[in-house]
């Protein structure tokens, strides 16, 4: 009767442990379920619609049409070390995730023992064994099956952070290549405007001789070349280190890279960003956090499990006797069977800590989840803006260029036939001019950047 009384406490029991493991996973699902359903409007600010058709679809090779480009992108992925470390996390992970699903089932040891014992002048006494032993943990409250789930979601968030890895890896390199090609425009522009100070110089040299200017316009003229030749040596300085930092991207020594033109790559203006729905599907460092409250979730449920009893039962079995002749005689053979029921009663606050803990951790990573959302909400409509306003900014600074242009013509031309103007309105126009082609090359860039911000933000570049 007593046994009777006994098995209803611990069914009742197990029911209670089993009921608080489901409402552990169902709240962290409804957690996650109410989040996704606050951030689904007004994640992309006011940029927000209907449209599910998103550039986060396409893939690197489609979204890059530069060959050049797709060459790097492809021998980064295939050689970049953070990726590389990343695949190691992910095998890490494999392993534990292996090992907790072997803990379900029993363990197995075997043991040969041989013992040599002698007191006083008696003979010695020899003891031979051969054993097998087996150990099995009964998971009543669930805590391996629980752990099994959680080093699952570790699995799966190492894997999600090799994808984040890797849209990162595709941004930094994109970006690497077009600020090379930036560099380099402007170092043809650079080289240009040097030559062409250079020829003011001679020009200001006659017209001094002329007595139309004076030495000091003259001074002036030369400083302004001298400055041009400096833009130039720090504008090579510049291409090297991205040289090098996009070699080091590639897991290449430090060398040059071969890069194509500026004016040849392609404007998408039409960057489609879908829902934001969409963007929690995609966006791997989301995945990321969900996968890690959904681990520490698990490891709550193994944290209270903790609180009641183990049951453990163990076997042996094997062979056992004084004399190696007749060592496998059935008479030799020996087994026992144990079971073992342990149960915490006072162990210095250990398992409360491990609990109070383990929601401290769950309810952590909740709302590292919610900001990881935000936060890539909020660089979706950043890039999208940032790509608005450098569209503007180009179209207006070409029509700066166009009257700088001309104010540069039209000072030389009064320097040269009237005594109307002097040599610092010709200086403050070329030095507006050079400025103004120089943000014009940045405005292009600005352009490549923010849209390959806007395709990494929306989890552009995992395939």
């Amino acid at each position: 009767m007593r046994l009777h009384k006994f098995n209803i406490k611990t069914g009742t029991a197990l029911a209670v442990v089993v009921s608080c493991s489901l409402l552990m996973s169902c709240k962290t699902s409804s957690q996650l379920k109410q989040s996704k359903q606050d951030f689904s409007q007004g994640l992309y600010r006011d940029q927000n619609g209907t449209d599910t058709t998103t550039i986060a679809s396409l893939s690197w090779k489609e979204f890059f049409t530069d060959t050049l480009l797709q060459s790097y992108i492809q021998e980064a992925v295939d050689n970049n070390f953070d990726l590389k470390i990343a695949a190691a996390r992910i095998d890490a992970a494999r392993s534990s995730f292996r090992q907790s699903k072997a803990a379900l089932f029993p363990s197995l040891e075997a043991d040969a023992d041989g013992t040599w014992s002698k007191q006083g002048k008696s003979s010695f006494d020899d003891t031979y064994s051969l054993s097998l032993n087996a150990s099995w943990e009964a998971d009543i409250w669930g805590k391996l099956r629980s752990t099994k789930r959680a080093e699952l979601n570790a699995l799966l968030e190492s894997e999600a952070y090799k994808r984040s890895v890797q849209t990162q890896l595709v941004a930094d390199v994109s970006t690497y290549y077009y600020t090379l090609l930036a560099y380099h425009q402007e170092l043809d522009i650079l080289i240009a405007t040097e030559k062409s100070y250079g020829e003011d110089v001679t020009t200001m040299k006659k017209l001094k001789e002329s007595d139309v200017v004076t030495g000091a316009d003259v001074v002036q003229s030369e400083a302004n070349h001298y400055s041009a030749k400096v833009s130039i040596s720090e504008l090579k300085q510049s291409i090297r280190e991205t040289e090098n930092a996009l070699c080091l991207l590639l897991a290449r020594e430090p060398g040059e890279i071969e890069y194509g033109s500026m004016d040849t790559q392609q404007i998408n203006q039409e960057l489609k960003i879908g829902v934001p729905a969409q963007l929690l599907a995609n966006r791997p460092d989301v995945q990321e956090a969900e996968f890690a409250l959904r681990y520490y979730s698990e490891m709550t449920n193994v944290a209270r499990a903790y609180f009641y009893p183990s049951l453990t039962i163990t076997a042996e079995a094997g062979y056992s006797k004084t004399e190696l002749a007749d060592f496998f005689n059935p008479s030799s053979f020996f087994s026992n069977l144990v079971a073992g029921l342990a149960a915490p009663i006072f162990n210095n606050r250990t398992n409360k800590q491990r609990l109070e803990t383990a929601k401290a951790q769950q309810e952590e990573y909740f709302q590292t989840y919610k900001q990881t959302v935000l936060s890539a909400g909020v660089e979706v409509s950043n890039a999208l803006y940032a790509f608005q306003i450098a569209s503007e900014k180009k179209e207006n600074r070409s029509l700066q260029i166009g009257s700088l242009e001309k104010a540069v013509d039209y000072t030389k031309k009064l320097l040269q036939y009237t005594s109307s103007t002097n040599y610092t309105d010709v200086l403050t126009s070329e030095q507006s001019l050079l400025n103004a082609e120089r943000n014009l090359v940045t405005d292009k860039l600005d352009q490549l950047t923010s849209m390959i911000e806007l395709y990494r933000s929306l989890g552009g570049g995992v395939n």
